[in-house]
């Protein structure tokens, strides 16, 4: 059954369904990740953070492009915790 009824269609930009990503990342996730390695990098200089870094950065990126909301469920899911029988 469609439901074809003119004027009741309304226009939605595509930003407002899909998530925000900071360079192909979730943006709480990039924030994370990018603010850890440059506390280790700047303010320890260990500058052998940054290739993990980039690493860590492509496979969240590939993870983030097969499902864009992949790290809000795994947020989601150890914040609830384990579940008794």
């Amino acid at each position: 059954m469609k439901m074809d009824t003119p004027g009741l269609e309304v226009p939605l930009h595509r930003s407002l369904t899909q998530p925000i990503l900071l360079a192909g990342l979730p943006r709480t996730l990039g924030l994370l990740l990018w603010t850890t390695i440059a506390a280790f990098a700047l303010g320890l200089h260990q500058l052998w953070v940054v290739p993990i870094g980039v690493v860590l950065h492509g496979i969240f990126a590939a993870m983030a492009k097969r499902d864009p909301h992949f790290f809000e469920v795994i947020t989601r899911a150890v914040g609830q915790g384990r579940l008794e029988p």
